[in-house]
C-alpha cells in the first residue's frame, strides 16, 4: 500500500482524500506479513511492526503477498499460507494480528491484492495461492464482527498493463486511486 507515496497518490493519500479526515500512514514496502517477535512478545518486523496501539477508528492492512512470492517462491506454499492464516480462517499470525487490533474496537479493512488477468507477469504463478490466502482471510471477515475483506481481484482489465506500476506487480496510480476510493467508500458507508 506504499507504493505511489512518492507521488502523494498511495492508497492511504486516496483514502484521506475521499474520507476527509486524516489518515495515519505507517506502510512500508516490501515488507512481509510474517513476523518475528521479541521476548516481550512485540513484533520487531513486518507489516505488525507497522501497527501502534491507540483509538483508532479504522485499520487498513495488506500483507502476505510478499510472504508467498519470496518466502516460497510461489512453490510449496503451504506452510506459509498455513503460518499466515490457516484454510478454516480461524488461526495463524493473522486472525492473531486482526484480532489484537479489534481488541481495542479498531474495525479494519482487509485489502486484496489485484490480480493480473491475461498478462504476463512475475507473480502470475502464484495466482492459485493468491486466491486461496484471500479465500482464508474471506472466511476470516465471515465470521468475525469488525473485520471486512476488500477484494481487489476485479480491478485491472483483462490485457491492460495500465494497471500496474514499471515493475507489473504493484499498482499503478490509477490501481492505487480505485483501490483507495473503494476502501474509502467502506468506510463511509460503515462510519467513520
Amino acid at each position: 500500500m506504499a507504493w505511489n507515496s512518492t507521488s502523494g497518490s498511495s492508497i492511504p493519500d486516496v483514502i484521506e482524500e475521499n474520507i476527509g479526515a486524516p489518515v495515519v500512514d505507517r506502510t512500508v514496502s516490501a515488507a512481509w506479513l510474517q513476523t518475528q517477535f521479541n521476548a516481550e512478545g512485540k513484533p520487531k518486523t513486518g507489516v505488525q511492526a507497522q501497527f501502534v496501539e491507540g483509538n483508532w477508528n479504522w485499520a487498513v492492512v495488506n500483507g502476505g503477498g510478499n510472504d508467498l512470492m519470496l518466502g516460497c517462491g510461489c512453490m510449496r506454499c503451504d506452510a506459509v499460507l498455513d503460518n499466515m492464516i490457516s484454510a478454516d480462517g480461524q488461526s495463524g499470525q493473522i486472525p492473531q494480528f486482526l484480532r489484537q487490533i479489534r481488541s481495542r474496537g479498531t474495525r479494519v479493512i482487509y485489502v486484496g491484492y489485484l490480480r493480473s488477468p491475461n498478462l504476463i507477469t512475475p507473480i502470475e504463478h502464484c495466482k492459485s495461492e493468491g486466491d486461496e490466502f484471500e479465500a482464508r482471510i474471506a472466511k476470516l471477515a465471515q465470521q468475525e464482527d469488525g473485520i471486512t475483506f476488500a477484494s481487489m481481484q476485479d480491478v485491472a482489465h483483462p490485457g491492460d498493463p495500465s494497471y500496474f506500476s514499471f515493475d507489473l506487480i504493484h499498482p499503478s496510480r490509477k490501481s492505487s486511486r480505485i483501490i483507495g476510493e473503494r476502501v474509502a467508500e467502506i468506510i463511509k458507508n460503515e462510519g467513520l
